[in-house]
């Protein structure tokens, strides 16, 4: 009697996991047909040549995404063949952030993005990222929830998990501006309330920044800029912006490297800033495809 039911129940047991492997199959093919949707699109967005269309590419784009992540358990897909866009995810798997930028006839850019959750029930929790960057007075001094986001296209993150009362990451992005001049930024996220927010004081800089709530840099659109962080010494690496000369400072459109490195570094739960830094080796621009849209290959 008890072999019987040993059988019955390891009998009732396959046919559930069968069925289950079944679904995520189905779950599978139906994202893999998404993302060949999305990679259309994304190419529209980034190379179409002219304006509206990006943008309509830009706004289909945005709802076939959102169809796709409602999939159950979508979080697990990675969407690796999506190279128009960038994704990133935490290093504790706790969500992860879709990001990408529409170029205007000017020269000037817009950005979209939005946050996914990793959701215990496999259903979509998501925050929707509107960018509000010609609505911020002083950007490096304010907190902001996901309806108001200091725009950006993101392309690491990084996990500041011990030695905080509240958990949060740093966002390294980059941000195209004008025809004269790019932007990246050092962003922080956080959630509370089941909400997400941008920005915390945690960046503690020199006398005239005593403390800031994100970074941002901002350099002549012809040069590149290195932001990368260095996991051995807990440091996010930059190069020291200046001005070509001494009388246009305050002309960040015009600054560019000066071939030295500073950096902010992690010591409990804060950034310190660090200056002039001693770097062996030069840092490798990783996000450097961001600095061609159109050539863009997000890693």
């Amino acid at each position: 009697m008890i072999r019987a039911a040993y059988i019955l129940s390891f009998i009732l047991f396959l046919g559930l996991s069968t069925k289950a492997q079944h679904t995520a199959n189905i779950a599978n093919r139906q994202l893999i047909a998404f993302q060949d949707s999305l990679q259309d699109l994304g190419f529209k967005m980034i190379n179409d040549s002219i304006e509206p269309q990006r943008y309509n590419a830009s706004y289909k784009f945005i709802k076939t995404l959102v169809t796709a992540l409602k999939t159950p358990y979508s979080f697990n897909f990675p969407f690796d063949s999506l190279k128009s866009i960038s994704i990133q995810t935490s290093s504790d798997k706790r969500f992860r952030i879709f990001s990408w930028h529409v170029m205007n006839a000017d020269g000037s850019y817009r950005y979209y993005g939005s946050v996914q959750m990793n959701s215990t029930d496999g259903k979509l929790q998501m925050f929707p990222l509107v960018d509000y960057t010609a609505g911020f007075k002083n950007p490096a001094d304010s907190v902001t929830s996901n309806d108001k986001w200091y725009g950006a296209q993101y392309y690491k993150i990084i996990s500041v998990l011990n030695n905080v009362k509240t958990p949060y990451y740093i966002l390294l992005g980059w941000k195209g501006n004008n025809v004269r001049s790019t932007k990246k930024v050092i962003d922080v996220i956080h959630f509370k309330d089941n909400k997400a927010y941008f920005g915390m004081p945690v960046f503690d800089g020199d006398k005239d920044k005593p403390t800031q709530k994100r970074v941002i840099f901002e350099y002549v659109r012809k040069a590149s800029m290195v932001l990368n962080w260095d996991p051995k010494t807990s440091t996010i690496i930059f190069d020291h912006l200046a001005p070509p000369d001494d009388r246009l400072k305050g002309n960040f459109e015009l600054y560019g490297p000066d071939f030295s490195y500073d950096g902010y570094r992690l010591a409990n739960g804060r950034w310190r800033l660090v200056e002039d830094l001693k770097v062996a080796n030069q840092p490798t621009d990783q996000d450097d495809n961001f600095n061609d849209p159109k050539k863009l290959k997000v890693n």
